[in-house]
């Protein structure tokens, strides 16, 4: 069976195109890993949002941090972390994560929260605290912050730009009409602002984003998002396919499975509007091998 650009079929679960399936993990790297994480009292979006690249990521000792506790003040109906009222603020947690970056001997890390809309500035001062602590114990270390939205306040944004992360990532997620159903707490508009805003805040920071395709989307609906994105300064992209958390109503259905060759079309058509690196393929997540896409830009002048 094939499928032109567009074309839905549907795949019934839990059988998976053969594009998707991965081997099993070593698990006795998965739980040693774990039990480093565990020993620092930290979380990581891995486990947390069920990444199908855990195992691979884990076995090459990358994890992606998330602070601000486990729980999130929102319901996104694409995510698998659990949602209630936000925990109470860990103020060890910024040398926490320094510590396992360092026993890690990581060279990149990638830093992400969940969203706290129940805190004064939503999170912001941690993630500058957590950049803070990194580079104190890792001088050298590059660093990529995944951020929630912080209601598109400029004084937020502001507090983490002057942090200086290497890469600012916010996710853009869906396209613009799947949005409402997909993320009913936040807002397209308001993603794209985010990162227009954080360009015109530091123009020495690369600007990331992301998106899941196969929650009902057309694919030139994934297009228009694209050229919206780049037209918000955003320079490096990632798309990969969206896959349910769970069977639970609660959760978004997979529309569709998207092919491996429409992924290298949306990559080529990325590189033609003007990304500067994308990133997609059926099993991409926004902060897999995300180092890649930093050294990608070395050299590039950044205006």
């Amino acid at each position: 069976m094939t499928m032109a650009e567009g074309q839905r079929f549907k795949v019934p679960s839990p059988l998976l195109p053969a594009w998707l399936r991965q081997e099993v993990p070593d698990m006795r790297q998965v739980g040693a890993m774990k039990e480093l994480l565990r020993g620092c009292s930290l979380n990581t979006v891995c486990e947390q949002a069920r990444c199908p690249n855990m195992g691979t990521c884990f076995k090459s000792g990358v994890a992606t941090f998330m602070i601000l506790g486990s729980t999130c003040t929102r319901a996104c109906r694409f995510c698998a972390v659990l949602t209630g009222p936000g925990e109470k603020v860990d103020a060890n947690e910024p040398e926490h994560v320094a510590l396992a970056v360092r026993q890690l001997g990581l060279r990149y890390v990638v830093v992400t929260s969940v969203t706290r809309d129940d805190l004064e500035d939503q999170g912001a001062g941690q993630f500058a605290l957590t950049i803070k602590a990194i580079r104190n114990l890792n001088p050298s270390i590059k660093i990529e912050v995944l951020t929630p939205d912080f209601s598109a306040k400029e004084e937020l944004l502001k507090i983490v730009s002057d942090a200086k992360p290497e890469v600012f990532g916010h996710n853009i997620e869906t396209v613009r009409r799947t949005s409402v159903g997909v993320r009913p707490q936040a807002s397209y508009e308001r993603s794209v602002k985010v990162l227009r805003c954080f360009r015109s805040l530091n123009r020495d920071v690369f600007i990331k984003s992301s998106l899941m395709v196969g929650l009902g989307e057309r694919d030139e609906e994934v297009l228009e998002a694209m050229e919206e994105l780049v037209h918000a300064g955003c320079q490096i992209l990632t798309i990969g396919q969206y896959l349910a958390p769970s069977q639970n109503t609660r959760h978004w259905p997979v529309e569709r499975y998207v092919s491996p060759e429409t992924f290298e079309m949306f990559r080529q058509r990325g590189l033609e509007m003007g990304f500067k690196y994308v990133e997609s393929a059926p099993l991409v997540r926004s902060s897999y091998i995300a180092e890649k896409g930093y050294q990608a830009l070395q050299g590039f002048v950044n205006i």
